[in-house]
């Protein structure tokens, strides 16, 4: 899978089809925040953070994962992954004045996605299904 890009950086990133679920690679995202230029600097500055939120209880540690990822050197390692909606929480952890053009970028990510399927994924067919019956009854009429 190619990287995602983020104002010509790349977010490493997996997609898992079962769960229609974007992985993003946690440290690549700490990298655009921090505008660090080095990956191990990014990663120092992770593990720092997640230490802390975890010393916090924060959940945000808790929904990351550890998934391989083809590193710089083309190599796979295991890196931290997570949601958007996780990401987002980590952002908001992390003073820099990129926090806000990553948040947006993030959504984009996930509408762009939603845009590249070339049919809906079986949960919003079955959700359209439920809301046209229910209109449908809620209007009296016994079609739908």
């Amino acid at each position: 899978m190619r990287p995602a890009l983020f104002e010509d950086q790349p977010i490493r990133r997996v997609y898992d089809e079962k769960t229609e679920t974007w992985w993003l690679s946690v440290v690549d995202i700490i990298k655009v925040l921090t505008q660090q230029k080095d990956v191990q600097r990014a990663s120092s500055y992770w593990r720092t953070l997640n230490r802390r939120l975890a010393s916090e209880g924060s959940q945000a540690v808790t929904d990351c994962h550890g998934l391989k990822l083809t590193a710089e050197d083309g190599k796979q390692r295991v890196t931290d992954v997570a949601k958007a909606e996780t990401l987002l929480r980590i952002v908001q952890s992390v003073p820099s004045p990129r926090a806000e053009p990553i948040k947006q970028w993030l959504a984009k990510v996930g509408f762009e996605r939603m845009q590249e399927m070339p049919t809906p994924p079986p949960r919003l067919t079955a959700r359209a299904r439920t809301g046209r019956s229910w209109a449908a009854a809620r209007s009296g009429s016994t079609s739908g």
